[in-house]
């Protein structure tokens, strides 16, 4: 741009031989409405002419909406550098003296064009990214709508958060990590009166073993024989298998049934309610507690070894009885070792602190306000691993 059309026809004609499309303008207002109706690349623009001079022009280039780059050079026959400083600071690339060397001319926009191509490759690959990125946002959306889906249908496998009996109470709670997790806690019926009652938490997290604790979930929640891994029929009715066949039961289907690297830790228990005889088995999960009535506690087992890790594995049955009153708690590993800001887990020692001070509960009001202390101890409620609780109070007149 240029108020004076023999300057223009002399900058033309230096650029003859460049494969440019040359396009004219002598006043600021009439190159900035080629410039909103024509893709312009490169500007080569006189400081000095009548009405919008090249500086007010090149502030108001800049000005306009568009997704292109636009190099500018001005023509200047001013060489101090506050005027350069001022011509930098509204958006000018490149300066040229006036009247331009031709050579050097041509040099300057070269530079340009290849500022340009930079450019343009830049856009192309943020146009890319930005396709890219709203694929994943897609697809996240989509994932993150499943695996809320996948959490419901996983929380469905508690039919019931509890339950009550004449003779006792069951009361449930888990809560998951992420989405979704590996835990699982629930009861069945084997026959009248007598319960089958267990906590297990597959290793790792996610869909993999979210999809293998609903699977398992299968082998313990039928109330009947066949279908339920605890339960064989017999003449007389359905019977419990004893808790450590349960145990090795799922042991072998784990290694040789169920295509998987991982693995489980288990309590299951099988209770019954007229009596509070409780047998049990204990396969690599925390210690399950007996709560007594004057506030003292019973860790039962030995520890044990977990579930899919080896054919040769072998679980020792445990056998107790529960007084009315007693209680029969269940907890995952996610209680246990839950830290606190400084990286301590709480531990056995501190999960009968916390019940202590709990002993006045019962029920899921003692799983909700455990599951506040935990949260107190952490420092909040985001936990880094699934949170599973089971408790059995045994009683009557529930």
């Amino acid at each position: 741009m240029d108020d004076s059309r023999a300057q223009r026809m002399v900058l033309e004609t230096a650029l003859r031989d460049q494969d440019l499309t040359i396009l004219h303008a002598s006043t600021g207002a009439e190159a900035l409405d080629l410039c909103a109706r024509v893709d312009i690349d490169l500007v080569l623009s006189d400081w000095v002419m009548p009405g919008m001079t090249g500086i007010e022009f090149c502030r108001a280039l800049r000005a306009l909406p568009s997704d292109r780059y636009v190099y500018f050079i001005l023509l200047t026959s001013k060489s101090d550098k506050g005027a350069v400083a001022e011509a930098l600071d509204v958006g000018a690339d490149d300066f040229l003296t006036k009247p331009p060397d031709a050579d050097e001319l041509r040099a300057r926009i070269s530079a340009g064009e290849r500022v340009l191509a930079m450019e343009r490759a830049l856009r192309g690959n943020n146009a890319l990214l930005t396709d890219t990125l709203d694929r994943l946002r897609s697809l996240y959306d989509s994932l993150d709508r499943d695996l809320r889906e996948a959490r419901s249908l996983q929380q469905s496998l508690l039919r019931e958060s509890e339950h009550v009996y004449d003779e006792g109470r069951i009361s449930l709670l888990l809560r998951s990590s992420g989405h979704v997790g590996g835990d699982m806690v629930g009861f069945f019926e084997i026959s009248p009166g007598v319960t089958g009652f267990y906590a297990f938490d597959v290793s790792g997290h996610g869909v993999a073993s979210a999809l293998l604790t609903a699977r398992l979930s299968g082998y313990l929640s039928s109330n009947s024989p066949g279908q339920n891994i605890a339960i064989v029929a017999t003449p007389f009715g359905p019977v419990g298998r004893p808790p450590a066949q349960v145990a090795a039961a799922l042991n072998r289907m784990l290694l040789t049934q169920i295509d998987t690297e991982r693995y489980l830790t288990l309590i299951y228990a099988e209770i019954d309610r007229n009596n509070g005889r409780v047998r049990l088995v204990q396969a690599g999960h925390p210690h399950p507690l007996i709560l007594h009535n004057d506030g003292s506690f019973t860790a039962l087992g030995d520890g044990g070894l977990p579930i899919g890790l080896l054919d040769s594995a072998h679980w020792s049955g445990i056998e107790t009885t529960l007084k009315p009153g007693e209680r029969l708690l269940l907890v995952s590993d996610g209680v246990t070792e839950c830290p606190n800001r400084d990286g301590v887990e709480l531990g056995q020692d501190g999960l009968e602190r916390m019940l202590r001070g709990l002993a006045g509960l019962q029920g899921s009001e003692l799983l909700t306000a455990l599951i506040w202390e935990l949260g107190r101890w952490h420092g909040d409620d985001d936990f880094p691993d699934d949170i599973s609780l089971a408790l059995f109070d045994y009683g009557f007149g529930f």
